[in-house]
């Protein structure tokens, strides 16, 4: 119903005024000759190809546009919205791309100013107006999400965010999709859309082209030739920064002209005419495959930055009037009567009828409730139903197909689970840096193939081709953030961060994009994504950069799951998972355990699979219960093998697998049993998982503690480099087996 609703929307935005089409019109009053004019519904030169009809419709638009600005901002003035920002002065770029743009196929990445192209693509004023009030019924976000956060499924238009230039590698990696469909036998069946000729449009404002994901984009849309148009909407403001003081030399346009296939072109942003012209000469250089291209389009901004701004207290007076003279609204009225479409009064009739159209849409709007209070965590995970991971549909745990007895390696077993995937699902894809064997054409007939600097990803792309294994730029939030475009559509991929210590670029894809990507989009959108990466100490030399662990950064995440394995056996089981679920996942694998020998496993076959939140007992007790997770599993089962042998003190220790979700069952279960606990992590200790694990047993466990809850972990410092420095931050046997027993005196 809701897309038959948009579908009659769209069809009122081009409906044609009642006019004869071969009436006369007069040009100018002081002029007696008059001319007649095209008809309505015939292209015509002056206007780049539009019919009169065409631009009628596409001045509708631009007027539904900015009244749902206007009403937006009386409605913020009465306290009946909460937050407000305008697409005002940006209306003319949005409607004259939209008119090549077909969104059944096309995807769009926008921003905040795109009202007016989100309406010409389908959306309806109650649509955005819905936003504005927090309306559970908006399409948007389901009242998540501020006012012009535009997404919505039926048009592709993806979930639009509040941090400036997180779209364009999404839209890089959304394009990139549909290359990998072209050359993947079974993939494009599998995305939720797929066109030879589709193209994905980018829009940003001039400011946010200063962010370092807008080069990242670049260059990887060049390097791949992919069909992508970025669209710079130049009002010369970010918020107070004038573009001269934001871009060196003024124009950005001008800064990437050394881009190898990109084609660059300029136009007036404040003339559908002319962004229809300029703008169809691109998306159609896209279509054909020729490579990326950008619009850089200037106009205006007649409104300040957003209500929470006042543009007087920067700009003054003469160049807000000389502004004013380019409004695209003025300006597009003004060739309507010139080109003899409409007449003044016409377009005045038109005025008030879609200024009515949005009232009716506002007060519409006013009636719907806004979301219920226990819908507040609705859509942060998967349901079960929808492929989450702590499902029992994931547990087979207890039925491994072993096929002999060979004990395998961390690194073997996880490789083996990829190789598994990728033959059972067209839709994996494995990159990131130093993933492929060899990059170069007929390299592999000369050489064994790297696989990753641990070899976890070894012979993948000799197995599977080079459009499903490869290497990335060394730039991590590329990697996720393509990853995320890829999963929007319906791809699952499998992303490799070479250290931990280096995810922190990638950290403002993860925590604000991949992480609320479902939240945000009211369920609409989900990315499926692994980001799989190495962590930790125990290795002489690792250092600062190369043994960190801060896993509570990302379960202090709301939306992302965290994995992590201690032995070859569940790594392989949890990777799978990880996998095959809805949800986005970081999936951290220990240096230190790749290639032990005490943590060997079986292969178990190709479905087995371990449900998150599901902890192991890998050591039953009955005087303290030690909780676990990682490396740290190893040391605590021999601190309390130490602890039983010389002490006589029995210890149950608990491997956790995973951290979000926490197993607080079987943590329950163990420490009613011995009514001591003790919990040992690699990480700092201060706010750290131990730190949480203790909250909980204090809140929902007390009456059965008999002592406290004791904590070991790193001391609150970098690893450093000197190993006797090293072994004395990073927690040892000697410390956990102290804390047993100083327990088990308590």
């Amino acid at each position: 119903m809701a897309r038959a609703a948009a579908e009659g929307y769209l069809a009122t935005l081009r409906r044609p005024l009642e006019v004869d089409p071969r009436a006369p019109f007069q040009r100018d009053p002081m002029e007696t000759e008059l001319r007649e004019t095209p008809a309505l519904d015939e292209p015509r030169n002056d206007l780049a190809g539009l019919s009169g009809n065409q631009l009628l419709g596409i001045y509708r638009t631009m007027l539904t546009s900015r009244f749902i600005d206007d009403r937006e901002i009386a409605l913020k003035r009465q306290n009946k919205i909460f937050f407000q920002i305008s697409g005002a002065g940006h209306e003319a770029i949005g409607v004259g791309l939209a008119e090549h743009l077909d969104p059944k196929k096309d995807w769009c990445f926008l921003y905040y100013r795109d009202r007016a192209m989100t309406l010409s693509l389908g959306q309806t004023p109650l649509d955005h107006l819905l936003q504005a009030v927090g309306a559970a019924d908006d399409p948007n976000s389901g009242g998540r999400q501020m006012p012009s956060h535009f997404g919505d499924v039926r048009f592709n238009i993806a979930n639009t965010s509040s941090p400036t230039g997180t779209q364009f590698l999404q839209a890089v990696g959304a394009a990139e999709a549909g290359l990998r469909a072209a050359r993947v036998d079974g993939l494009a069946e599998h995305l939720s859309s797929y066109a030879g000729d589709e193209v994905v449009i980018c829009t940003t404002g001039d400011g946010t082209t200063s962010e370092g994901e807008f080069w990242e984009a670049l260059n990887s849309a060049c390097n791949l030739q992919l069909p992508v148009l970025f669209v710079v909407e130049d009002n010369e403001y970010a918020i107070s920064v004038p573009v001269e003081v934001q871009t060196a030399g003024g124009s950005v346009s001008k800064l990437l002209t050394g881009f190898p296939g990109l084609e660059i072109r300029e136009c007036d942003g404040t003339d559908p005419v002319d962004v229809y012209a300029v703008g169809g000469e691109l998306i159609r250089h896209c279509r054909e495959h020729r490579g990326p291209a950008l619009l850089h389009a200037h106009c205006t901004r007649p409104y300040s930055h957003s209500l929470s701004d006042d543009e007087r207290m920067y700009r003054p007076a003469s160049e807000l009037e000389a502004q004013a003279a380019r409004d695209p609204l003025r300006r597009t009225r003004d060739r309507l009567i010139d080109a003899g479409i409409a007449t003044e009064e016409q377009l005045d009739a038109l005025i008030e009828e879609v200024r009515a159209e949005v009232a009716a849409a506002s007060d519409e709007a006013a009636t719907r409730p806004q979301p219920a209070p226990e819908t507040a965590m609705d859509h942060l995970f998967a349901h079960p139903d929808e492929g989450s991971p702590t499902d029992a549909a994931f547990d087979t745990e207890d039925g491994p197909a072993f096929e002999d007895d060979r004990k395998l390696t961390m690194v073997d077993l996880l490789n083996a689970c990829m190789r598994d995937e990728m033959e059972r699902d067209p839709r994996v894809v494995v990159f990131g840096e130093d993933v492929a064997d060899a990059s170069r054409d007929g390299a592999l007939e000369e050489v064994k193939g790297k696989g990753g600097v641990f070899k976890v990803t070894h012979g993948l792309q000799t197995r599977f081709g080079s459009d499903r294994v490869y290497n990335s730029p060394l730039a991590e939030a590329n990697i996720v953030g393509r990853a995320i475009g890829m999963a929007l559509r319906g791809m699952r991929p499998v992303v490799e961060i070479q250290f931990f210590d280096y995810i922190w670029p990638a950290f403002h894809q993860i925590r604000n994009e991949l992480a609320t990507m479902r939240y945000r989009s009211n369920g609409d959108f989900s990315c499926p994504v692994v980001v799989r990466t190495t962590y930790g100490g125990y290795l002489k030399g690792g250092a600062i950069y190369h043994s960190q662990t801060g896993a509570s950064l990302f379960t202090h995440t709301p939306g992302l799951r965290v994995v992590m394995p201690s032995n070859a056996e569940d790594a392989n089981g949890l990777l799978r998972t990880a996998i095959r679920c809805e949800d986005p996942v970081l999936f951290l694998e220990h240096k230190h355990l790749y290639r032990q020998v005490y943590n060997k496993g079986r292969y178990p076959g190709s479905d087995y699979m371990i449900p998150f939140g599901k902890a192991s007992v890998v050591r039953e007790g009955s005087d303290i219960t030690l909780v676990t997770c990682g490396a740290l599993v190893k040391r605590s089962l021999d601190a309390a093998k130490a602890a039983e042998s010389e002490s006589g003190i029995s210890t149950e220790v608990i491997d956790l697998r995973t951290l979000q979700p926490l197993d607080m069952d079987t943590i329950a279960a163990s420490v009613k049993k011995t009514n001591k606990v003790v919990v040992v992590h690699e990480d700092a200790l201060s706010f750290g998982i131990g730190a949480e694990i203790a909250a909980r047993i204090a809140d929902d466990l007390f009456p059965w503690l008999d002592g406290p809850v004791r904590r070991v972990a790193s001391k609150d410092v970098w690893v450093a480099y000197a190993p006797d420095l090293e072994q004395v931050i990073l927690p040892q046997v000697d410390d956990v087996r102290a804390a047993i027993e100083s327990l088990a005196d308590f």
